[in-house]
């Protein structure tokens, strides 16, 4: 079947080059015919018939270059992804925050490429007996993505119910108000999460330092150079003894020197 758009390989080399410079992401080669169906939908949003001539347009157009973004870049994820990174956090992670911060009673997480929310949600879900318990403390998860429309997804917390059926029964109820066949998460958790736009590949405007950070299946997107300057930032990011937790495809690099691994892509900031 003919396209509706002429697209070469030179079409979509040069559209690697261009997500690569705008968000540091590097599309593999066999992402051919999938960046061509999301890429399809801009062009006919904003009326472009070339691929060069549309790659042009965005480099002076900010807003566009957005969604050009939010339309090439993948986001799929589901509540209690890797589950065994949320059994950590609940038997291990949890008793040491206690004790950590018993005095300044602050303690800050950062679920970095949250997409729609499901990660940072399930942080919550299993943070939940600490936060009942701790309601005069300062807690927040920092949710951090480059896709401006998932941001609005995960902001508003609702989710169809085909996407929660893998939660237990009871725990579904204690979390989301569910009607028909929608379930949206209870606002006592929502308090917690604050959902912001941000690049990975430019400044980070944090001051403070988080006891965990999870970045999974979002390095994967990088080169391995890129990779390593990420993973370093993050590192300076963290408290002495705070972990980073990466996707189950991922490797910590050469920045191991300074972790301690602990299981499954758990790493440990050495003091």
């Amino acid at each position: 079947m003919a396209k509706e758009f002429e697209f070469t390989r030179n079409d979509f080399k040069a559209v690697q080059k261009t997500v690569l410079h705008i968000s540091g992401i590097n599309l593999s080669d066999h992402k051919f015919e999938m960046v061509y169906g999301r890429l399809a939908r801009r062009l006919r949003a904003t009326g472009f018939r070339a691929v060069s001539d549309y790659l042009s347009f965005i480099e002076e157009d900010h807003e566009e270059g957005i969604q050009f973004i939010n339309a090439i870049t993948t986001n799929l994820t589901y509540f209690f992804r890797e589950k065994h990174h949320f059994e950590f956090i609940e038997s291990k992670v949890i008793d040491e925050l206690k004790v950590k911060h018993q005095n300044d009673k602050r303690v800050r997480l950062w679920s970095a490429g949250c997409s729609t929310g499901e990660e940072p949600y399930s942080l919550v879900f299993t943070l939940e007996s600490f936060l009942k318990d701790r309601s005069s403390w300062d807690i927040k998860v920092l949710a951090t993505d480059l896709d401006t429309e998932v941001l609005k997804k995960a902001s508003i917390g609702a989710y169809s119910s085909d996407r929660i059926e893998s939660i237990a029964s009871e725990k579904r109820k204690s979390w989301f108000d569910i009607q028909n066949d929608h379930a949206l998460v209870k606002d006592r958790f929502k308090q917690y999460i604050h959902f912001k736009q941000l690049n990975l590949m430019q400044s980070w405007p944090m001051k403070g330092r988080f006891d965990v950070i999870f970045c999974r299946n979002v390095l994967i997107y990088f080169d391995r150079q890129t990779q390593q300057k990420l993973i370093a930032r993050f590192r300076q990011q963290l408290d002495l003894g705070g972990y980073l937790i990466l996707g189950h495809s991922e490797s910590i690099g050469q920045e191991g020197n300074y972790f301690t691994p602990i299981g499954k892509t758990i790493f440990r900031r050495k003091s």
